[in-house]
């Protein structure tokens, strides 16, 4: 009996000793950034798990540090200034992911040139019911509708300003807005959020382009967008500190809705300091997900010819002067290149993060400084429109 109890013993103690060393090298793996463990071993694994829930956990480990923080400076091909910020390299984590500006500084250190959180809604709303995400894992695409699910100014203003008060923080934050679903004042939305956020943000953006809630694509039109930017400069001349303000659309827009747009961003009384381009897609051209029919925005790698497009088409209706930022399925430095010499100056990622975890920062950063190199340019803001003709 003794011999017995001996051996099951030994057979614990080896079973905890290994669950012990698996747990160790995961965690290892994680915190490090192995690109090949992520891509692998725990991305695979991630998708066993509801997206939603998926999504919580990666802020929740952005938070509270669970992740790769980058270990070298940024090349200095990749430094640049745009709109009077001083960015130490074009990539940035793009609206949605980190919604209540709840793991801004874990991002920073993961080696994101700047993070945009949000939308941020005046008053907390929950959004759309769920479920309200969707993985199209065959096309490298997600769908979501969650409709500005937010916490309130008031919540991530907190936030933001015990992170600037942290004085070992120095990202650059950036502050996506949105209006409330039953607002009777869209436009007094975007003042509310101009008027909070000027002071802790490094600069806001206007974001009528989202298709999950009801009305506000309409916004983009060309009188109700002359309204709403007129009336955000005007509150602007009254505020002390006065952010950049970028304008974030749709890449649904027609020929002819993109020449109202261009007209009314270079009136005088309707500045902008940069496009974002751009929000997610209502389209579903050549999916073969069964979660294709979903309703909702489309992001990932289907997005990535609409959302090209649109930079170049908007860096030539405006001759270049409005700087834009690129997003729409970057997985790779090329994809970050392509953006670039299409008019981009800063590009953004969400999708592909969701896909390939933390690695795919550093792998985009690393390969697009080659490319930088490798076509002769001593930095990004050379390589910038060089395709647009």
């Amino acid at each position: 009996m003794a011999t017995r109890l001996s051996e099951r013993q030994k057979i614990r103690s080896l079973l905890k000793v290994t669950l012990c060393g698996t747990a160790v090298f995961a965690g290892a793996c994680l915190y490090h950034g192995n690109e090949k463990f992520y891509n692998e071993i725990a991305m695979p694994l991630v998708k066993f798990i509801d997206p939603e829930v998926a999504h919580n956990l990666a802020v929740a480990a952005a938070n509270f540090g669970f992740i790769s923080q980058q270990k070298t400076p940024d090349p200095p091909g990749l430094k640049q200034t745009v709109f009077g910020l001083k960015f130490s390299n074009p990539v940035g984590m793009a609206a949605g992911f980190d919604k209540q500006g709840e793991a801004i500084k874990g991002l920073t250190k993961m080696g994101f040139g700047f993070v945009e959180i949000g939308s941020v809604t005046p008053n907390p709303q929950p959004g759309n019911p769920k479920p309200r995400v969707f993985r199209l894992t065959e096309d490298k695409a997600i769908i979501n509708r969650y409709g500005f699910n937010s916490e309130g100014h008031d919540a991530v203003y907190k936030r933001l300003v015990d992170l600037k008060n942290d004085l070992n923080f120095t990202g650059i934050i950036g502050v996506n807005l949105g209006k409330n679903k039953t607002s009777t004042d869209p436009v007094n939305d975007y003042v509310e959020g101009v008027k909070k956020f000027s002071d802790v943000a490094d600069y806001l953006v206007i974001n009528v382009s989202s298709p999950n809630t009801e009305g506000l694509r309409d916004l983009q039109g060309k009188e109700n967008l002359e309204k709403l930017l007129s009336t955000v400069n005007d509150v602007r001349q009254s505020i002390k500190s006065n952010p950049p303000l970028l304008l974030k659309l749709a890449p649904d827009l027609t020929i002819n809705q993109r020449q109202d747009v261009a007209d009314v961003i270079q009136k005088p009384k309707c500045k902008i300091d940069g496009l974002i381009l751009s929000n997610t897609t209502t389209s579903r051209e050549n999916l073969s997900s069964e979660y294709k029919k979903e309703t909702g925005g489309l992001s990932g790698a289907p997005l990535a010819g609409l959302s090209t497009n649109l930079i170049a088409d908007m860096y030539k209706r405006t001759k270049g002067k409005i700087p834009i930022v690129g997003v729409g399925g970057i997985f790779s430095g090329k994809d970050a290149f392509d953006k670039i010499q299409a008019g981009a100056s800063l590009i953004q990622i969400y999708t592909s993060y969701a896909y390939h975890g933390p690695p795919i920062v550093q792998k985009i950063k690393k390969e697009l400084n080659d490319l930088i190199i490798l076509n002769g340019y001593s930095s990004i803001a050379d390589a910038v429109g060089k395709n647009v003709k």
